[in-house]
């Protein structure tokens, strides 16, 4: 799914925000509508304890209410509020503001009973109130539901009031809050444009790394593009020498060559110096070399491997191996590079050995040594400086261990490695490999 992270979120943030304004204003205005109704019916029964107070009854027994009630409202006509006794279902009191018919009082209940209902329809909103009572007279009982109505036009006007107050800030809190998302959300991704903005300077060769103080968040993924990027930079760089040096190496045994077309063990010999130039450089160019990316290897794996084919390769040879690399050593190397190198010391500890090897592994902190010896006749001292001298080239190294262990010297240096050469107890030579986890 492509597009912008900054629009993707933005986006979704707003959808939140619009929900939440939405479920928040309708939540807020039907507790407000519950709140309003509640305080109608809580006044309408206020007004209706007092036209209760008003009520006397002759001598006689007859109920009787003043002419003009002292709620103002019950006394002007059309005002809004009105109210109706009734005995039996029969009015016997209205007030003045009643005019006509049509109003739907609640006309009889029961003894205690009350009756509260908001009755909206198309052309008139009414709360009505209703409450039933018993009139004790010697030598009866008298029952009496007094009802109030109340015109529901100015609840809707509060209503509506409140509803655009409520939307009003609502709206302007929604506005404040997605810019202030914005603005967020703009500081938060500004890591990301940086990055953007390093590898524009990458492409574009201003710049060799991603150079940024990064959040932690990032640190892993930067840290990886830069280990990658350097490892990049080295694959190159040992393209690059590697076809110096084959095209160096190249230069005398073509020159022998042009003047020797009549000596053919002369041009043998050139050929067979040009074809291990020509391999060694090739295998040093395609060196993997130390990366972020790689995956741990099984050393023990690679050694086993090796030592088979080893056997077969030098079968007119007993040589006693003694594998002491602990099981579940692991390495971050490429297969590859790490059969090349191996395979290299273990050929080389097989080739002189007279009948011991011995490869071993320890781990350090921060470090993996590998370790292989022989009990051969080892190397002088002198020619183990020139093997372990950068630059030396494969067709100038020691005679006899020549561009196995010049391989090995490149492949150790890839991985940002150290090489050594000593003597061994069991006599022979003995190669240290010091890796970097």
């Amino acid at each position: 799914m492509r597009g912008s992270l900054n629009s993707r979120m933005v986006i979704g943030a707003s959808l939140i925000l619009a929900v939440f304004v939405l479920l928040t204003a309708l939540a807020l205005e039907r507790a407000f509508e519950d709140s309003a109704r509640a305080a109608v019916q809580e006044r309408l029964r206020s007004q209706l304890y007092l036209l209760m107070g008003e009520t006397e009854v002759d001598d006689n027994g007859n109920i009787l209410l003043p002419a003009s009630s002292t709620l103002a409202r019950l006394n002007q006509p059309h005002s809004g509020l009105y109210a109706t006794v009734f005995s039996q279902s029969r009015p016997i009191w209205s007030s003045r503001s009643v005019m006509g018919a049509g109003y739907p009082f609640v006309k009889q209940l029961d003894t205690g009973e009350e009756h509260f209902q908001h009755s909206q329809q198309t052309d008139q909103d009414w709360f009505i109130l209703g409450y039933g009572v018993v009139w004790q007279t010697d030598p009866r009982t008298i029952p009496i539901t007094y009802s109030l109505l109340e015109d529901g036009q100015a609840f809707q006007q509060q209503i509506r009031e409140y509803r655009h107050t409520l939307w009003t800030w609502l709206l302007a809190m929604a506005a404040l809050l997605l810019t202030a998302q914005l603005l967020v959300l703009r500081w938060g991704l500004r890591p990301l444009r940086e990055v953007a903005k390093d590898l524009q300077a990458i492409e574009q060769g201003r710049q060799d790394g991603l150079r940024g103080n990064y959040p932690a968040e990032l640190q892993g993924l930067t840290g990886n593009l830069n280990t990658l990027l350097a490892h990049e930079r080295a694959q190159q760089q040992r393209y690059r020498h590697a076809l110096a040096d084959l095209a160096h190496s190249l230069k005398t045994p073509l020159a022998i060559l042009h003047g020797s077309s009549n000596q053919p063990d002369t041009v043998r010999e050139q050929v067979i110096r040009m074809q291990k130039s020509v391999d060694y450089q090739l295998q040093r160019a395609a060196t993997a070399g130390r990366g972020g990316l790689n995956s741990s290897l099984d050393v023990n794996a690679v050694v086993n491997g090796l030592l088979t084919a080893l056997h077969k390769v030098h079968a007119d040879k007993v040589v006693e191996v003694e594998n002491a690399i602990p099981a579940g050593l692991s390495l971050r190397a490429d297969k590859g590079d790490m059969t090349e190198l191996l395979g290299n010391l273990l050929d080389n500890a097989f080739k002189w050995c007279r009948s011991r090897v011995q490869v071993r592994a320890e781990k350090l902190d921060t470090r993996t040594l590998l370790h292989v010896e022989d009990d051969g006749v080892g190397i002088p001292t002198e020619q183990a400086e020139l093997i372990l001298t950068r630059g030396v080239r494969a067709d100038e190294s020691v005679p006899g261990h020549g561009i196995g262990l010049a391989m090995v010297r490149d492949i150790v240096a890839a991985y940002g490695g150290e090489l050594q050469i000593t003597d061994s107890p069991l006599g022979g030579a003995h190669f240290i490999v010091s890796l970097p986890q």
